[in-house]
């Protein structure tokens, strides 16, 4: 009884330190946390550090001195999951980027959009694996698979372009920004999805069938992901739009939104599709349907919440890369054999370059046929496309620890030399080539000297209380609104031929606004009901004006 009562006081006492541990763990990286998002503020003016390097940078620092209070044992406060990033923190991030699209830019340039971001990550994806494949096995690394090469591919095909849309100037280069943007997005879920295809099947005795199949699936889980995000994105609408839930409760709207969007998410992952996909087409529907339908205090809630969680999942990733980049128990396995571990490195980056290049230049080429002289795809533009996704980030780091990793933890050759190859990558390319971001983008993009309107100018009519000024600026909102949504321009089939975006997105708009805005609501379609989003016909100019210019559509 005696011996049965001390081991149970152990196991207690081990229980309250592990808890005690877990504390102290969550308190110093939320106070890293603070300092990422504190010293980010401070650099915001010269715009040469953003938030992902600062986080690195600190993370690193935070590694050092942990790895000499612990003796040299650890340098991480807190042990990496592929659960913890692909259930809890690459959610927020990925709906936030749809939600905060901005819709007819990104839709206007969507066949462009597809070309680099799915097309493009395809070929890089190819270059990278036969690459990797074929120098690899030269180094003599490991007992890699032909799963683990393909692998690699679909790991350094998933770019980060944070950095560049940081410097870019959306009023200024819309096309520039919307390509950057919309691609970056497309191409991590093309990655995503070319992972998940590829832990789907055996590859070792790969044919002819076993590749159509291959193919195949990929665009099942393609496919079939958009139209689950959509469909959720709808529901959404319909619901909002039907049940007013807002007239009683702010709080229960906004908490719908996020639980709505987040189980589009996970209904992806219960069903094997790609998640990435199936969010980030739900937060594009939300915010072009869902979010017209809610109160105006939602409206400010969900846009801010989103862009919250979404800043804090990023900055916990990078900080944490940091810190890992310095875990002796991977380098402990590659420290026989440092050069192996540089050259594999040193490889993986021209990779990544020649891979980008082999698809922006040529398909930039191709998209140019598609398009008027105004909108064509410049050179210096080019350049600038192919720079912004050389940078790697949190999912490529995600997918390494998944492929080549048990819990964050390895001990073979050739699984701890790709980790720590991948850790090299991602911290050389976001530093260094992030660095160099800004003086780049600069030449090729020089800032337009063109006054933007002032935002008091805008509020000021709402602030005076000046009637007539309220007048006038209601009129200038709604024919603005008339402009962007009643298209009636001529079409002909010359025009779907020289111009196929163009005339695509002149269809849309109309079936848009005859069927789609009419059953889900949206932008100056939403009728007005007592206690509903739109309230009363006094108010109906200002909730117009409040979406419009105070709080503008995301």
């Amino acid at each position: 009884m005696t011996i049965g009562l001390s081991t149970m006081l152990a196991k207690l006492e081990s229980l309250f330190a592990s808890d005690h541990a877990s504390v102290v763990s969550m308190n110093l990286f939320v106070a890293l946390l603070c300092a990422c998002i504190v010293l980010g503020h401070l650099l915001e003016e010269t715009r040469w550090m953003n938030e992902s390097i600062t986080a690195l940078i600190i993370g690193s620092c935070t590694g050092i001195v942990i790895l000499l209070i612990s003796g040299g044992k650890s340098s991480r406060i807190l042990v990496f999951s592929e659960d913890l990033f692909f259930i809890y923190l690459l959610p927020p991030i990925i709906f936030n980027a749809g939600f905060q699209v901005k819709k007819k830019q990104f839709f206007r340039n969507f066949m462009t959009i597809m070309l680099f971001g799915a097309i493009g990550t395809l070929i890089s994806f190819v270059i990278i694996s036969l690459g990797a494949k074929h120098f690899f096995e030269k180094m003599n690394i490991g007992d890699l698979t032909i799963s683990d090469y393909l692998a690699i591919g679909a790991i350094f095909s998933a770019t980060d372009s944070v950095c560049t849309l940081q410097v870019l100037n959306q009023d200024e280069t819309p096309l520039l920004y919307s390509l950057v943007f919309g691609e970056g997005v497309v191409n991590d879920a093309t990655s995503v999805v070319l992972f998940n295809a590829i832990q789907r099947f055996d590859l070792t005795n790969i044919n002819s069938a076993i590749a159509l199949e291959f193919a195949g699936n990929f665009f099942y889980l393609f496919i079939l992901s958009t139209a689950l995000g959509v469909a959720a994105g709808l529901l959404s609408a319909l619901i909002m739009k039907k049940l007013y839930i807002g007239r009683h409760s702010t709080d229960r709207e906004v908490a719908l939104m996020m639980l709505l969007a987040y189980l589009s998410y996970m209904l992806a992952e219960l069903f094997h599709l790609s998640s990435i996909l199936t969010v980030f087409f739900c937060g594009i529907v939300m915010s072009h349907y869902t979010w017209h339908n809610v109160t105006g205090k939602s409206k400010v809630t969900t846009k801010h919440t989103f862009a919250a969680l979404s800043f804090l999942a990023e900055i916990f990733i990078f900080l944490y890369v940091g810190m890992d980049a310095l875990d002796i128990e991977k380098w402990d396995v590659v420290r026989d054999s440092p050069g192996k571990s540089i050259g594999v490195s040193s490889i993986l980056l021209g990779l990544v370059l020649l891979g980008r290049a082999a698809f922006v230049f040529p398909l930039s080429f191709l998209s140019n046929l598609t398009k008027s002289s105004d909108e064509k795809i410049d050179w210096k533009k080019q350049v600038t496309i192919w720079w912004a996704g050389l940078m790697r980030g949190a999912v490529s780091m995600a997918l390494a620890y998944n492929q080549f990793t048990t819990s964050g933890h390895t001990k073979i050759l050739g699984n701890a030399i790709m980790i720590t190859s991948t850790i090299t990558v991602v911290l050389f390319s976001t530093v260094v080539f992030g660095l160099l971001t800004k003086p780049l983008v600069k030449h090729l993009q020089p800032t337009s000297k063109r006054t933007p309107t002032p935002i008091s100018s805008l509020t000021e009519p709402l602030l005076n209380g000046d009637g007539s000024s309220i007048q006038s600026h209601e009129t200038l909102v709604r024919t603005q609104g008339q402009s962007d949504y009643n298209i009636d321009l001529p079409i002909s089939f010359a025009m779907f031929w020289n111009k196929p975006s163009r005339a695509i997105h002149h269809y849309w708009r109309r079936f848009d606004n005859a069927v789609m805005r009419r059953t889900f609501g949206g932008r100056g379609v939403t009728k007005a009901v007592p206690g509903s989003p739109v309230e009363t016909s006094a108010g109906q100019w200002g909730e117009e004006v409040e979406n419009k210019e105070i709080f503008p559509e995301p």
